[in-house]
């Protein structure tokens, strides 16, 4: 009977492995960015508090995907944030064409005094330049009584 197991079993694990195309390396995604179009910030932040910011970004077809934020720290207290998707590729892709408005939460932990500011992608202009949304939010300092 062992006899028999065993060359099925090494059969069926050839099998397996032998449907994967290890040579294929032809990417099946790649990395966008997605236009912001707001960002609900808090009127004021309190000093080591962290905050969840809701930004609304277009989601252009249905084979475009949410994968984060890229923050980049500018200065102190200056941020420039990128909302970053993936784009699915390939033959096999079918993609809808609905252009929709996605939300996403960006946790934010407030570190330093003074005033925050917030530049979120929003796309580019006719000269291909980026076109930036601002927002400025102010620190609110601990009161020592």
């Amino acid at each position: 009977m062992k006899k028999v197991f065993v060359p099925i079993l090494v059969l069926v694990a050839c099998s397996l492995f032998s449907s994967c195309n290890l040579d294929d390396d032809t990417p099946n995604f790649y990395f966008t960015t997605l236009a912001a179009v707001e960002a609900e910030m808090p009127e004021s932040f309190e000093l080591n508090q962290t905050y969840n910011i809701k930004v609304t970004y277009v989601r252009p077809n249905g084979c475009t995907f949410f994968e984060g934020f890229d923050v980049t720290k500018l200065g102190e207290t200056d941020r420039e944030v990128v909302v970053v998707g993936s784009v699915l590729t390939g033959e096999d892709t079918a993609c809808t064409e609905v252009v929709q408005e996605v939300e996403a939460t960006l946790p934010f932990r407030v570190i330093f005094t003074g005033e925050y500011n917030f530049k979120f992608y929003a796309g580019q202009d006719a000269n291909d330049e980026a076109i930036f949304l601002e927002y400025t939010v102010p620190v609110n300092e601990a009161q020592t009584n």
